[in-house]
C-alpha cells in the first residue's frame, strides 16, 4: 500500500516557463542544453527545490529567479544519473561570498594543529552543501573557463552516494573497475607532472586528492570540455559518459 500511494504523489512543479526563461537568459550552461536535456534539467530543478532547503546566511538574500537558478546549476550533474544524486542530504547553505571554516588535525605525534581555510564552496557527506554566491556569479560570468563550483560540490555528492569519498562514484560493477583504474592512472600521471615542474591546462587543485581530481575535472567536462579532452582524453571519456555531452560542446 505504502509504494502505491507514493506512485500516486504527485511529481513536485518544474519551474515556472518565466523563471526558467531567466535562468536560461542567465546561464549559458543552461542556455546551450538540446530541447530534451533541458526539459529534463528544469524537471530536475523543480525536484531540487522541493526537496531541499535552500537558506541563505550572513546577510544574503536570494530571490526565486535565483533560488531556481541555483537549483539548475546543482542539477547538471545529474541529467544522466537521475534525481537518485539527490538523496542523503537536504540543504544548500549559500554565502554572500567565500567564507572561512575551522580545522583541526592531530599529527602522528599527537600535536593538535588548527587553522582556518577561506572557501568557495564545501560538500559534507551526510550534510549541508555550502556555495559562495560571489563565486557562483563569477562563474557565470565565464561560463567557459573551467570553474564551476556548484558542479564541483555536486559531484562530491555523487561521489559520497557508495559511501567512500574516493573519486569514484556509484557505477555498475565493470564500470566501475575500469573508472577507478583509469582515474588512478590519470591522476598519478598529474601529480607527477605537476611535482617535476610540469605545465597543465587543468587547475593545479586536482592534484590534492583523488575526489578532488573528479570533480575538479568535472567542472572542465561542463565549462571547457575541449581543454579537458585534450589533457586528460581517458577521463574526458568517462565523464562524457556519467555526464553526458557538455552544453560547450
Amino acid at each position: 500500500m505504502t509504494g502505491w500511494l507514493r506512485r500516486l504523489r504527485p511529481r513536485p512543479a518544474a519551474p515556472s516557463p518565466a523563471l526558467w526563461d531567466a535562468t536560461r537568459a542567465r546561464a549559458a550552461l543552461v542556455a546551450r542544453l538540446d530541447p530534451d536535456r533541458d526539459r529534463r534539467l528544469r524537471a530536475l530543478a523543480g525536484e531540487f527545490l522541493h526537496r531541499k532547503t535552500i537558506t541563505p546566511v550572513a546577510g544574503l538574500a536570494l530571490d526565486d529567479g535565483q533560488r531556481t537558478l541555483l537549483a539548475a546549476l546543482c542539477c547538471l550533474p545529474l541529467l544522466e544519473f537521475g534525481s537518485e544524486g539527490l538523496h542523503g542530504w537536504s540543504q544548500l547553505i549559500v554565502y554572500p561570498d567565500a567564507f572561512r571554516v575551522n580545522r583541526t588535525h592531530v599529527d602522528a605525534a599527537g600535536v593538535l594543529h588548527e587553522w582556518e581555510d577561506e572557501l568557495i564552496g564545501e560538500a559534507w557527506e551526510a550534510g549541508p552543501l555550502i556555495l559562495s554566491w560571489a563565486d557562483v556569479e563569477s562563474d557565470l560570468d565565464t561560463p567557459d573557463a573551467g570553474f564551476c563550483v556548484a558542479v564541483h560540490e555536486m559531484a562530491h555528492k555523487l561521489d559520497a552516494l557508495d559511501g567512500v569519498l574516493d573519486g569514484t562514484p556509484a557505477l555498475p560493477r565493470a564500470w566501475q573497475r575500469a573508472w577507478a583504474r583509469d582515474f588512478q592512472q590519470a591522476y598519478d600521471g598529474f601529480v607527477a607532472r605537476l611535482d617535476a615542474g610540469g605545465e597543465s591546462g587543468i587547475d593545479p587543485y586536482a592534484a590534492e586528492a583523488p575526489e578532488e581530481f573528479f570533480a575538479v575535472c568535472s567542472e572542465y567536462h561542463f565549462s571547457a570540455p575541449a581543454l579537458l579532452r585534450t589533457g586528460l582524453p581517458t577521463v574526458a571519456a568517462h565523464l562524457q559518459r556519467f555526464y553526458g555531452p557538455s552544453p560547450l560542446e
